[in-house]
């Protein structure tokens, strides 16, 4: 058996293709199908899992808990067993809570996205059956009609005015027409009308198929196979490392100083080693992963609540940061379904001619239930609010009779009727794409043509209508010759309407400080449209060929003052993610098809829908049960309260450890004895941090939630040292105190400091927490 591509298909006869696959008209048999399936296996994607052991390990991979183990460990060959014992239960706190929460939501999002079995009718041992979707290997026929699913990559052997929805590829709601006949070698995917493709829907018609590719090797599967590698780390646990970096350098100096003074002032070596390695482990905010942990489970139960469901938890908190927010067009900021708009003469004024004429051209037909078959634009107008009362008039589509029909294919991107009333003559009405229409007309007025211009300009989708007078003896089915020497008539225009709250939205999320940025498959003009009818200032509008002529550096200068990406690649797509992330925005991107998969998965954070393909959510990190911007704007005011009380905890724990560390280091230099023991160093650590687990529950400044915060790893650098410094004068005070005045031993010495320590350690949760009055 070959294993030809099916870019190579498509060009070939599909004789050859049938040699190449070693198959035939009538599938295979049983035998044959089990024998490949061994070889290529299940025609399914890779399948979402769910470890204890991948949730623990990412979990360890932190720099402040290996320091704590190492810490342990330390303690524990030392023999130290108490300070063992709660280091290891800071530890043991940090990773459980972490892992649980983590564990809880990934399992929540593998019940979301686990796979439906889908049934196919196929052909094997030469007769139709149903089998499952899983089961098909390259060489089997297969059957299509209106709503199938595409299970595999196929060459089309036979169409009926077939028609498939290939958004999920393209990113685009109209339905593409195939045919049978080979195309040109070298064609784009996208121009492939003698194949079907995997997980597109069969919106018209009916086909067969031959099988040439399954599973990973599909188109589809190949989008998913963007996703294999790790995804990237985020803004915020990019943070979080730097922060991490910063305390271990500060720990690591301070560490060896304090012990090397220690032993220049021959202290025994094992006090002077536990005490610097206490001091090294006070510094550092012993429940900030705990921390952390507590505040996204707590913020993804309230975002549930606003039907967000977060995959990964440590996204909320970049869901807050994100500045840049790329999001596609259809279904996002429109309705995502085609609806008629006008009916024009060629001069552009309001005529129903055009309508009443589009209806009887039309290949849907009416029913209680609403239009059956035909494709989008042909069910638009029967769904129109004027087609109840066309239908109805006594010169409606109901007192003409079709004598005949031309459906429309691909090629020649037209359809035709003949139809004649009460016994009149027959009259050929034509529909189609208006280019082509307007070149089979004759004496066509000069305002037509700038009708169309302008319909173009205005980015609406546009069907031309035109006629023309037969003979008595043209009772009959039309043919391509036909459609020539017409009268043109007019326009249609149809719509894919804006949402009604979506420019509120977008308006809500620019207040929160995001730069709204379309991304898209369609055309620009139809884009700007679209932005201009919701409000939305068109700024820039690139489209996928000029990013294609741009490097990294020039698509970086143009991403600032450019809105509109149109007419873009799923790879283009990734690509402006990712040149926009290297620029140092936050950037979230929301999308919900296979085009947009790979671009979810280099974002900060990717957003998709509970209606996206199972690619596209499986490599979000969001998913929204309601496809719809407003909801956006409450996961990101979540997002920012989140990261402003973590980074609350961050400013209270390294200030506050660090002027009581660098206050221990320094009273060590001067004492006799050390200024308090490592158990109380280590005690009094834990206390503090176990009275700040009421942080995440703390409320915010509004003023903080309303705009992006970024972590600032200098601002954390100087404010640790001011307020350490700060802190280290009180300690100071309670030093003079407690020597000069309380003439205080060894033993009250480090009582006195232990409770003045956790006193004003209290006051700076309060003091931190809020720049307004803090109680």
């Amino acid at each position: 058996m070959g294993d030809p591509t099916l870019a190579i298909a498509a060009t070939k006869p599909i004789d050859d293709v049938f040699e190449a696959l070693a198959s035939r008209q009538t599938g295979l048999s049983a035998a044959e199908a089990s024998s490949r399936a061994s070889q290529v296996g299940q025609n399914v994607l890779a399948e979402h899992r769910v470890t204890v052991l991948a949730v623990l390990q990412r979990q360890l991979r932190n720099p402040l808990l290996i320091l704590l183990g190492g810490a342990a460990a330390v303690s524990a060959l030392t023999g130290d067993v108490a300070d063992a014992v709660i280091i290891t239960i800071i530890l043991s706190l940090s990773v459980g809570l972490g892992f649980t929460n983590e564990y809880r939501s990934e399992r929540a999002a593998l019940a979301l996205h686990s796979s439906i079995r889908h049934q196919i009718v196929t052909w094997r041992d030469g007769a139709r059956t149903t089998i499952d979707v899983a089961s098909l290997v390259p060489g089997d026929v297969v059957e299509l009609s209106v709503g199938v699913i595409v299970p595999a990559d196929l060459r089309l052997i036979e169409t009926s005015r077939l028609e498939c929805d290939e958004a999920v590829l393209t990113g685009e709601s109209a339905a593409t027409a195939k045919t049978t006949t080979a195309v040109a070698p070298g064609s784009p995917m996208t121009d492939l009308a003698s194949c079907a493709f995997m997980g597109t829907i069969v919106r018209q018609g009916t086909g067969t198929g031959v099988v040439v590719a399954t599973g990973a090797r599909t188109a589809f599967g190949k989008i998913a196979a963007g996703l294999s590698s790790e995804s990237p780390s985020t803004a915020f646990q990019l943070g979080l490392k730097s922060f991490s970096r910063l305390l271990v350098m500060v720990a690591g100096a301070l560490t060896t100083s304090i012990f090397v003074v220690n032993i220049v002032l021959q202290r025994p070596v094992l006090d002077a080693l536990l005490f610097s390695l206490a001091i090294a482990i006070g510094i550092t905010p012993q429940l900030l992963p705990a921390i952390v942990s507590v505040s996204l489970a707590a913020g993804s139960r309230r975002l549930a609540q606003s039907r967000v469901l977060v995959k990964r938890l440590v996204t909320i908190e970049d869901l807050g940061n994100i500045e840049l927010l790329f999001t596609d067009k259809t279904g996002t900021l429109t309705e995502g379904a085609v609806t008629f708009d006008r009916s024009l003469h060629a001069d552009g004024t309001d005529s129903d001619d055009p309508f009443l004429l589009g209806l009887l051209c039309n290949e849907s037909t009416p029913s209680a239930g609403g239009p059956v078959g035909g494709n989008a634009l042909d069910q638009a107008l029967y769904l129109a609010s004027r087609a109840a009362a066309v239908l109805a008039s006594p010169d409606g589509p109901t007192s003409f009779e079709r004598v005949g029909v031309l459906p429309f294919d691909h090629d020649r991107q037209l359809v035709s009727v003949i139809v004649n009333k009460c016994g009149g003559k027959p009259l050929l009405i034509t529909k189609g794409a208006p280019e082509v229409v307007l070149s089979r007309c004759v004496g066509v007025a000069s305002a037509a043509s700038k009708t169309l211009a302008s319909l173009f300009a205005d980015g609406a989708r546009t069907v031309a209508v035109a006629t023309r007078q037969l003979s008595d003896a043209d009772r009959r089915d039309p043919t391509s010759l036909d459609e020539n020497s017409l009268t043109f008539v007019g326009f249609l225009t149809f719509v894919d309407r804006p949402k009604q709250n979506v420019g509120a939205a977008i308006a809500q999320l620019n207040k929160l400080g995001i730069d709204v940025k379309i991304i898209t498959g369609d055309n620009g003009a139809v884009a700007s449209k679209v932005c201009r009818d919701i409000g939305m200032a068109v700024t820039g509008v690139l489209t996928g060929e000029d990013v294609e002529r741009l490097d990294d550096d020039a698509l970086a200068s143009a991403i600032p003052s450019t809105n509109i990406f149109s007419r873009v690649s799923p790879d283009q797509k990734a690509r402006i993610v990712k040149v926009a992330r290297h620029g140092g925005a936050d950037v979230a991107f929301m999308g919900d098809g296979v085009n947009d998969a790979v671009a979810l998965h280099m974002a900060d954070v990717g957003i998709s829908v509970e209606s996206a393909t199972d690619v596209a959510k499986d490599a979000a990190d969001i998913v929204l049960l309601d496809k719809d911007l407003g909801v956006l704007a409450a996961g990101v005011t979540e997002g920012r309260r989140i990261f402003a009380n973590t980074l609350k905890y961050v400013l209270m724990a390294s200030s506050s450890n660090f002027g009581n560390m660098f206050s221990a280091a320094g009273a060590s230099v001067f004492l006799t004895f050390l200024p308090m023991l490592p158990s109380q160093i280590l005690l009094n650590g834990l206390l503090y941090d176990v009275g700040q687990l009421a942080i995440p529950t703390d409320r915010v400044d509004p003023e903080v939630l309303a705009r992006p915060a970024g972590w600032d790893i200098s601002f954390v650098r100087r404010f640790m040292m001011l307020f350490g410094a700060i802190s280290s004068l009180f300690d100071i005070a309670t030093f003079i105190v407690l020597i000069h005045v309380l003439h205080a031993g060894k033993s009250e010495f480090r009582t006195g400091w232990f409770i003045e320590s956790i006193l004003t350690q209290t006051l700076v949760i309060f003091l931190i927490r809020t720049r307004r009055v803090p109680f």
